[in-house]
């Protein structure tokens, strides 16, 4: 789970990390009064889930609360990559004397939280890791270990250059670690992280994502969820206990595992179609996920054909075909089904799928085909 700039720096504040004083905005007429509270002289930012808002025209330099108001009234009509601007906040100017990058983020192959430094901030941190990684200098933070001493210090010094703006950066990145701890995150981000009028460090910018199998035990976070990142159909998914994700393609899938499905969604893409839903019924044996499950894909009107590919082991292929029978009873069902089925009872679950007309195959690359030919009659997507 993602949330905005100004949520982000609401938690920074409340673990001692420095931002600059803002105000959230959400109508035009708040726009003055909130330049005025900030002495005028303002940056202007659209919050919206997404990067490249300055490329966009959603951040403005105000040297007046005239040009606040004008900037502001501009960027709340504005719509970055899809995302309406609803929200802008207006944040204190700064007198930015040098910017860093710094940034932990959950490394699997490490199997640490790794923190990231650089001293090109301000820049696309994704370009340079690409063009000119030499820039970034990694550490690894161990669980109860932390980071090594040498290497950590070695690092601070190297970016930071003079011992208080090393000393004023440890303290930063600690509470920032402590922060990402805390709240199972997988990225805290500062960029830039900069050296402003007094000399001082403060986080300028902020960015937050949160590990969605830990909401669970942080309702405060869960509060903090916008609406715009999650469809409906993720909505609907997730309170029917099923791992969906949203896709851009046109063919539906309901897979039994994550692995599988996402086997399952390689193979039709190597078969020429594109998938248009990550979807795990999980392991359990429960026709109403089936149910459920198919709701959610016949509603999406890019959807030409949907794979149906279980394999039993806990999951019961007769409480498959339930759930597929129900679905036909209660919903439009005029999409093209293939049903791939085999595993745990998978005989009494093709008897009552042949019972009513349908038809089960053995195997998963015959049926991946089959969807894709049936999704792209003219011969794969174009």
């Amino acid at each position: 789970m993602n949330i905005h700039e100004y949520q982000a720096k609401e938690l920074f504040a409340s673990y001692g990390i420095p931002i600059k004083a803002f105000r959230l905005v959400t109508d035009s007429g708040q726009l003055a009064q909130a330049a005025a509270d900030l002495g005028g002289e303002t940056i202007v930012k659209a919050q919206v889930l997404t990067g490249g808002r300055g490329k966009a025209g959603g951040v403005k330099y105000a040297k007046t609360v005239e040009e606040a108001v004008k900037y502001g009234t501009d960027i709340l009509k504005l719509t970055i990559k899809g995302f309406p601007v609803e929200k802008i906040i207006l944040t204190e100017a700064a007198d930015i004397k040098k910017e860093f990058y710094a940034g932990f983020i959950t490394n699997r192959s490490t199997k640490a939280v790794t923190l990231m430094l650089s001293k090109a901030g301000g820049m696309d941190i994704e370009d340079l890791a690409v063009n000119s990684p030499d820039q970034i200098l990694k550490i690894d933070f161990f669980a109860g270990t932390g980071a090594d001493p040498d290497l950590y210090n070695s690092a601070l010094k190297e970016i930071f250059e003079t011992e208080s703006h090393t000393a004023q950066a440890r303290d930063i990145l600690d509470k920032l670690y402590k922060l990402f701890l805390d709240k199972d995150c997988s990225l805290t981000e500062i960029n830039p992280l900069s050296i402003v009028d007094d000399g001082t460090l403060v986080a300028i910018d902020a960015k937050m994502s949160f590990d969605d199998n830990a909401l669970f035990a942080h309702p405060e976070i869960q509060a903090l969820e916008n609406a715009e990142e999650t469809s409906q159909d993720e909505k609907d998914a997730r309170e029917a206990g099923l791992s969906f994700v949203s896709l851009d393609g046109e063919i539906g899938c309901i897979v039994n595992g994550a692995g599988l499905a996402m086997a399952t969604l390689d193979l039709i893409k190597m078969a020429g179609g594109e998938p248009a839903n990550f979807l795990d019924v999980g392991g359990s044996s429960n026709p109403n996920k089936v149910l459920t499950a198919l709701k959610i894909i016949t509603g999406n009107p890019r959807v030409k054909a949907i794979l149906i590919n279980i394999f039993g082991g806990i999951t019961r292929c007769d409480d498959i075909a339930k759930g597929l029978l129900m679905a036909r009873e209660q919903i439009n069902m005029d999409l093209p089904l293939v049903i791939r089925l085999v595993g745990t009872n998978q005989d009494e679950g093709r008897a009552l799928l042949e019972a009513a007309g349908l038809q089960a195959y053995d195997g998963l690359s015959e049926s991946v085909v089959k969807v894709v030919a049936l999704a792209y009659p003219e011969g794969g997507r174009k």
